[in-house]
């Protein structure tokens, strides 16, 4: 029975992708309107793209090389650090400039990987890095830490490990509530006049903290969770971004392989791997979520991409500003994820592709609720992750506003199974 409701959901997609709906569903216009921003766009590449406005913006890759995955503390088992130093390199070889690491990865060695591999191409590259966590013998304590002080510290680790004498983009990786927003920027501002950084990123910040910090020292980047999976960010958070000019970096754009339909209800991994803690590579949540894999399927065959590649292509056709950040250990995935500027979308395709994404959704809701929180480890998920398919609809409660949720649910450094 499960098999053949399968297949008529693949003939109904099919039906579905032969005709363009004929106007965007409520709340497609703010995400797919017009460039509102005066993030510069013209005389770019079309493999480059713009973070941030004025002095304070950055020019990268269309795509950037996200560095977590390539060491212990991730999904994946420890790398080889020569092998990681080719990938790093070959990335630049294939035109990415933008690579992205932490103190946290590893700890530590990620950085190391990054620094060894880019130091000959220094030039050549944009290097972000992100501070906030609290360290104890080489090891995460699970806490957070932004005292000003710690700040200097945590940067004075990142030039010596990187082998460079400036960071282009640091970020807070989350927010200290013990420590003023303000204070926080106060510091990166110092840290910019003195050189030692040039640009300010934050990763998983409230609305309000986004707007204290960008009063005090001018944001580049947001670095925030986003893809076909994890769209809440569609509800506030990319319009607060238009108007200040602030670019956007999505982290875990492939949902750590689920959009690269590698995953599904019968996948099950070993003790050791940290992806049975994810609430949606668990059995039921594979399963619930297998619609949105078929329908990405089939729009991969009608472009003649790969699920990563329309995946991608997807994110980067949402807003001119938005440099997703894929991660990988291997050079052929890396090319594979590059395929994705070949990826166009009209308006037209984009209105409906998302049409057919909300019928999935509705067709769920006839039996879930969607928009109740389900509170993991100080990170608010939504009922989705774990029954059913994740939609476009806010994953806080109907009487909360998306900076009221994120006020109070802003990511922990202590939650187990990511943290990028």
């Amino acid at each position: 029975m499960e098999s053949n409701n399968r297949r008529n959901f693949l003939k109904t997609g099919a039906l579905l992708s032969g005709s363009t709906m004929a106007a965007p569903l409520l709340g497609f216009n703010k995400v797919f309107a017009d460039n509102k921003s005066n993030i510069a766009t013209t005389g770019l590449a079309a493999n480059e793209r713009v973070l941030g406005t004025g002095k304070h913006s950055l020019k990268v890759s269309a795509l950037g090389l996200g560095c977590m995955s390539m060491t212990s503390n991730s999904y994946n088992p420890p790398r080889d650090k020569a092998d990681m130093v080719k990938v790093i390199r070959g990335a630049v070889e294939r035109g990415v400039t933008f690579f992205d690491t932490a103190e946290f990865y590893g700890p530590f060695t990620s950085e190391e990987y990054v620094g060894e591999a880019l130091k000959p191409l220094r030039n050549e590259v944009v290097i972000a890095s992100k501070f906030g966590f609290k360290f104890g013998n080489g090891k995460s304590t699970g806490g957070r830490d932004s005292k000003p002080a710690s700040i200097r510290k945590a940067v004075e680790g990142m030039l010596r490990r990187l082998q460079t004498d400036h960071i282009d983009l640091l970020y807070l990786h989350r927010v200290d509530p013990q420590i003023p927003i303000e204070d926080v920027a106060g510091t990166v501002k110092d840290l910019i006049k003195e050189g030692k950084a040039l640009h300010f990123g934050l990763s998983e910040a409230s609305h309000e903290n986004i707007r204290k910090a960008h009063a005090i020292q001018p944001v580049t980047a947001l670095q925030n969770e986003y893809s076909l999976l994890e769209r809440v960010h569609e509800n506030g958070t990319l319009e607060l971004c238009e108007e200040l000019g602030i670019g956007f970096v999505p982290w875990c754009p492939i949902v750590r392989g689920f959009l690269a339909d590698r995953f599904n209800e019968y996948t099950r991994f070993s003790e050791e791997s940290r992806f049975p803690q994810v609430p949606y590579m668990k059995p039921e949540a594979l399963k619930n979520n297998m619609p949105l894999i078929d329908l990405v399927c089939q729009w991969a065959l009608r472009k003649n991409v790969t699920p990563v590649q329309l995946s991608l292509g997807w994110l980067l056709a949402q807003k001119p500003w938005i440099v997703p950040i894929p991660g990988t250990t291997r050079l052929h995935h890396l090319k594979e994820d590059l395929g994705a500027y070949d990826v166009k979308f009209t308006l037209a395709e984009l209105t409906e592709f998302r049409s057919a994404f909300e019928i999935i959704k509705n067709e769920k809701s006839n039996h879930h609720r969607s928009n109740e929180l389900k509170i993991t480890n100080d990170r608010a998920y939504p009922p989705s992750f774990t029954s059913h398919l994740l939609t476009s609809q806010p994953i806080h409660s109907s009487s909360q506003s998306l900076s009221q949720y994120l006020n109070q649910h802003e990511c922990d450094a202590g939650f187990s199974y990511c943290c990028n």
